[in-house]
């Protein structure tokens, strides 16, 4: 038989002296306005698209129910059954006290950072989406209202030969001239052909000149027309990482992203402070106490937290906050589904300080099939005024892509 996730057993979740549950606190006190509901189940459903996305959904007892996402990856499912009974019974607008409660009750388990945070993300923004269909209010409006009609969005593009300058010259003019899109974001930790050691973080000059070839050639070819960054996925040495940044500070650049590993800060605090080229971090450290030293010691010139890993909506909101004391803009990390990615929409209508939300399905033909809604167009993102994310599962399209395995989770 499977593991019931349900009944694990910690000792010390059971009598931990920072139990935030309803019963607990004493929040017992009945809503008025159609606001007594109460949390009844938790499901998944994992969805194979270009990641395998795992869709979370909050059932209650009013029939309402919400959806939310996930980062993908193993595990996330069974530590979203796993916290089920902690917000079951609950009352689900009680967004910022379920979010600690669950990070209390899963302290045990690693929710400092990594998939626990990540399982929890995934509840937290269906809690908004629930939130806002039980208020009758678009979930930006949960967050503290709207800067913004829409939100720009960064498309996360592949050439098909990653390791040719021109062939992702050729695609950055074709993403420009044939999709609409006047921001874009290409890899350079990709083959040069002059590699002695891939696991020694160390690139020889050729490498550097590769590399800075690549950046060269889109900018050149964009003349200015999209904003162009280059994604390095913390591949490389301080000292490579100093050496890219120099080879290209004369070029277009919108920014340069993870150049070195995310463990040591002081290292990406060097790295960005030794050049004028804006260096961006952020997807790899989880909630607000992982980028407080990226921000503190001003070792970002833009933060990027990726908001269905990260914490959830609020969490990045905080996130935000704190950026904007540095004057630092956000750009949001996103790797999701329609869902994932309208979550940081919200967060991005709701902020002063939102640069853009990263798109990276371009090349998946189905992506917007997800949901009955259309989301992009002209490379922006409508923020929807429809109750929670504004989004409606289309579960046919669903179903037609689940992971092989996967259940199909409850319909509303």
């Amino acid at each position: 038989m499977p593991v019931d996730y349900t009944q694990l057993h910690d000792p010390n979740a059971e009598y931990t002296m920072r139990d935030l549950s309803a019963g607990t606190m004493g929040v017992r006190a009945k809503r008025g306005g159609g606001r007594d509901v109460e949390i009844t189940d938790v499901q998944t459903t994992m969805v194979d698209g270009n990641f395998p996305w795992t869709l979370v959904r909050v059932y209650t007892d009013a029939g309402i129910v919400g959806t939310g996402e996930a980062y993908w990856g193993a595990g996330v499912p069974e530590l979203v059954e796993r916290m089920t009974p902690f917000v079951v019974g609950e009352n689900p607008l009680d967004l910022d006290r379920l979010y600690e409660h669950l990070v209390q009750k899963m302290s045990g388990e690693g929710s400092v950072g990594g998939t626990a945070v990540t399982a929890i993300s995934g509840i937290e923004i269906a809690l908004h989406d629930l939130a806002g269909k039980i208020l009758e209010l678009p979930a930006y409006q949960l967050l503290g209202g709207k800067y913004r009609d829409e939100v720009r969005v960064y498309c996360d593009c592949h050439a098909g030969e990653e390791e040719d300058p021109e062939a992702n010259a050729d695609e950055a003019e074709r993403v420009v001239e044939e999709l609409g899109y006047d921001a874009l974001k290409f890899d350079l930790d990709v083959p040069s052909g002059h590699e002695k050691d891939r696991a020694n973080r160390h690139l020889r000059n050729a490498e550097i000149e590769h590399k800075a070839e690549i950046v060269r050639a889109v900018t050149e070819r964009l003349d200015g027309r999209a904003d162009a960054a280059f994604d390095c996925h913390w591949a490389f040495s301080g000292g490579s990482a100093k050496r890219i940044a120099h080879a290209v500070e004369d070029d277009d650049v919108w920014w340069l992203e993870d150049p070195v590993p995310p463990e040591n800060h002081d290292v990406q605090r060097e790295v960005s402070q030794s050049t004028t080229v804006p260096i961006t971090a952020g997807e790899n450290v989880y909630r607000k106490h992982g980028h407080r030293r990226l921000l503190e010691d001003q070792a970002v010139d833009v933060i990027a937290p990726d908001l269905p890993k990260v914490g959830g909506m609020r969490e990045t909101r905080k996130i935000a906050e704190m950026a904007d004391t540095y004057y630092v803009p956000v750009a949001m990390h996103n790797v999701a589904s329609p869902v994932g990615t309208m979550a940081g929409v919200h967060v991005g209508a709701a902020i002063p300080n939102a640069l853009a939300v990263e798109y990276h399905s371009y090349q998946l033909g189905w992506w917007e099939d997800l949901v009955e809604e259309s989301v992009i167009a002209d490379g922006s993102i409508d923020v929807p005024e429809k109750p929670g994310l504004g989004l409606t599962l289309d579960l046919d399209t669903v179903a037609e892509h689940v992971v092989d395995g996967e259940e199909l989770f409850d319909e509303t």
